[in-house]
């Protein structure tokens, strides 16, 4: 389908998803939150894309959060709704056992930094900032936010960015634990294609399988319960029955490459 404030590119196994409102620093509104969901909601049902990968426009901004100027000028009641799957299409979407890459270059404030924090990977150039500044505006981070960065990096260090309202660069999050590498802008797609090409080595099933089991275990009440529940979460179960599982040893065994099917 065709999208106005994102677009979708999806080859070789690879979802890319942009947010296409440079002018705003692609900040969200209530269509763009649609577009989200039916964008995320097809990556998710098309079992031959195995990554998602989330960028920004503009080389301001991946996403400054909630269009609050859009908000307060629209009089639709409906415009503060999120769809199904809550902010973007993609906090609330705890079922989504395929690998997210958030690529930041510029701002991440706000909900778009909830948007990457519910990604799996953040890759992000020099240029970039997050932050939780809600609090300025009498707001509060109700899209996850909180609750993943506490998770994230700790109690304390959360605690000192949600109350401060402050914002930090991309080596101060690589430091505090939410980002993975921080790059030069001229560096982002390649450290993209790099990560991709890494990720796709493995199993597509294993990759979502062990995906999984890291997420719901996170719920369980005790390691032990952890290890003894992990043989029921789905993506384990999907494992286990695929032709995958019994393509890996016998690739080994010949020493060839494996050949996934992704069944």
């Amino acid at each position: 389908m065709s999208y106005e404030f994102i677009s979708v590119r999806a080859e070789t196994h690879i979802t890319r998803i942009t947010f296409e409102r440079p002018e705003v620093m692609n900040a969200i509104h209530k269509p763009m939150h649609d577009e989200m969901q039916t964008a995320l909601d097809a990556f998710a049902d098309d079992p031959d894309q195995y990554i998602c990968v989330l960028t920004g426009r503009g080389g301001r901004a991946f996403c400054a959060g909630s269009d609050l100027k859009a908000i307060a000028a629209s009089k639709d009641p409906k415009a503060r709704e999120y769809p199904k799957n809550g902010y973007a299409g993609l906090i609330e979407r705890f079922d989504l056992d395929k690998p997210v890459i958030a690529a930041v270059d510029g701002v991440a404030l706000g909900g778009g930094f909830e948007i990457a924090l519910a990604c799996d990977i953040i890759i992000a150039t020099e240029n970039s900032r997050f932050g939780l500044p809600e609090p300025l505006v009498g707001a509060v981070a109700l899209g996850g936010g909180l609750h993943r960065l506490a998770r994230q990096i700790g109690l304390k260090k959360a605690m000192g960015m949600i109350l401060s309202s402050e914002s930090v660069d991309a080596n101060k999050g690589e430091e505090l634990g939410f980002v993975n590498e921080v790059v030069a802008p001229y560096a982002l797609e390649e450290a993209i294609e790099r990560w991709c090409e890494i990720i796709l080595r493995g199993s597509p099933h294993a990759i979502r399988a062990s995906k999984a089991t890291v997420m719901r275990s996170l719920d369980e009440p005790s390691l032990a319960e952890a290890i003894k529940n992990q043989k029921d979460y789905p993506a384990f179960k999907a494992w286990y029955a695929s032709d995958d599982r019994i393509e890996g040893p016998r690739a080994f065994a010949e020493k060839r490459k494996p050949d996934w099917k992704g069944k």
